[in-house]
């Protein structure tokens, strides 16, 4: 497979770093501020199990960590794996919250810039809730 096309997809929040990293590593935050996992996740083992759109989806989390680091595996019914990079990373007194999104193989222009939007979106409402 060649290199995928990639945009980085990124927000600031007005709060400290190890705040935001602590309230968005926790997985049963996540329904609370990505939408792609609003039915709620479900603890197996090493992984957490989400019902989509895409049927059932198999997460594992990154090792909690002194970086800001918040990747995870994301593995459909399909077998198709997805990694996907996020990183909180400070910024003065905020934060910087990263997402890298990859244009995967087959998806249109069209696909790439809605994933995108839908990413920002996601993003800003993590954004509000920690800058509440």
């Amino acid at each position: 497979m060649s290199t995928m096309i990639a945009k980085i997809v990124h927000i600031s929040i007005d709060r400290h770093w190890t705040e935001v990293y602590g309230f968005a590593s926790r997985p049963e935050n996540m329904p609370l501020w990505a939408s792609g996992l609003a039915s709620g996740l479900k603890q197996d083992g090493e992984d957490w199990i989400a019902q989509g759109i895409l049927g059932t989806a198999r997460v594992r989390f990154a090792a909690r960590n002194d970086f800001g680091v918040l990747d995870h595996r994301v593995t459909l019914d399909s077998g198709l794996q997805v990694h996907n990079a996020l990183r909180i990373v400070p910024n003065g007194d905020g934060c910087e919250v990263m997402f890298t999104l990859l244009q995967l193989p087959g998806m249109t222009e069209e696909q790439f810039a809605a994933d995108a939007a839908h990413v920002l979106k996601d993003l800003g409402t993590l954004k509000e809730l920690m800058e509440r």
